[in-house]
């Protein structure tokens, strides 16, 4: 078992053999989740591109061009500022 201690700012260091055992680095996001019986877990978040390619790909959707975004877009802007 790693103790870490709350600091009076509410910061916590996590113990090295804990971010080598997660592959946690400087910069990493972590979320903690607190559960019903007062416990914490921590997980890191790691989210690549390979992780998230195609999450908005929707088969059935139509295929618009690059003009066609542009134009929806220009409309829109000119709707807003009239």
């Amino acid at each position: 078992m790693v103790l870490a201690t709350l600091t009076t700012k509410g910061q916590v260091t996590i113990p090295k053999s804990i971010r080598e055992a997660l592959k946690l680095h400087t910069g990493d996001k972590i979320e903690i989740i607190a559960t019903e019986k007062r416990e914490a877990v921590i997980r890191p978040v790691s989210k690549k591109v390979d992780d998230i390619f195609c999450k908005l790909h929707k088969p059935d959707q139509k295929t618009i061009s690059l003009e066609e975004v542009n134009d929806v877009i220009r409309n829109r802007m000119k709707d807003k500022y009239k």
